[in-house]
Formats: C-alpha cells, structure tokens, sequence
C-alpha cells in the first residue's frame, strides 16, 4: 500500500476507514512486521493490549507513534494523514486557519500540526 499514490482526500479517506486502520498501516511502516523497541532495539517485545508493546530489556511500555511525530497528541491518526496529503499536495504550502477548517480542528491545533509536519 503506498500513500503517494492518492489521487484524492475521498481516497484516502476511504483507504482508512478507521483509527485501526492507520495504526496497521503504520505499524507496517515502521516495522514491516518485526516490531522494534525504541528504547532498546536488541530487546524482546512483548505485544499487549490495545495496540500497545513492551520492551523487555527496559520495561517501558509503547506504541507506533512512540517518537514519531504523532506522539503525545490526542489527534485522531486519520486527521494527521490528511493533514499531510494536504500540507503535501499544496505547491505554495497551506494556512494553519485553512487547516483547520478542512480538518475540523482548532487554529492551534492546526498549527501545532503544521509545526510537526514540517
């Protein structure tokens, strides 16, 4: 599945159906199946509940957003891949207060987006 190759937001949109969704998509991404501790790479991981991991080595408990750019946001993942497809397919870039009203978010909330993004 490639992302790049979306010729609409609908596309997308309809691609990822869900937050379940975007985090396989994600996780196949990132791990292509052999999922790595991000604070111990030579660590067993442990799959737990709720699409969450346990390094064994350190303990710590994470998931496909730990140190991406969508860690630590309650920003659904569906509304930060159309953020991108937006922020990407726009030649001259695309305003925070643009943003936020086609991805129904606030203007901050926008341009904190915006801010990872870029």
């Amino acid at each position: 599945m490639d992302v790049t190759n979306f010729k609409s937001v609908v596309e997308l949109l309809d691609t990822f159906k869900d937050e379940q969704s975007c985090i396989e998509h994600l996780e196949w991404l990132r791990w292509d199946g052999n999922v790595v501790s991000p604070f111990d790479p030579t660590s067993v991981v442990y799959k737990c509940k709720n699409n969450r991991y346990r390094c064994k080595n350190t303990g710590k408990y994470f998931n496909v957003k730990t140190n991406t750019l969508f860690d630590n946001t309650k920003i659904p993942l569906r509304k930060w891949f159309v953020a991108i497809y937006l922020v990407t397919s726009h030649k001259k870039g695309i305003s925070s207060l643009q943003l936020s009203r086609d991805i129904d978010v606030t203007q901050k909330t926008a341009w904190f987006m915006l801010h990872r993004i870029r």
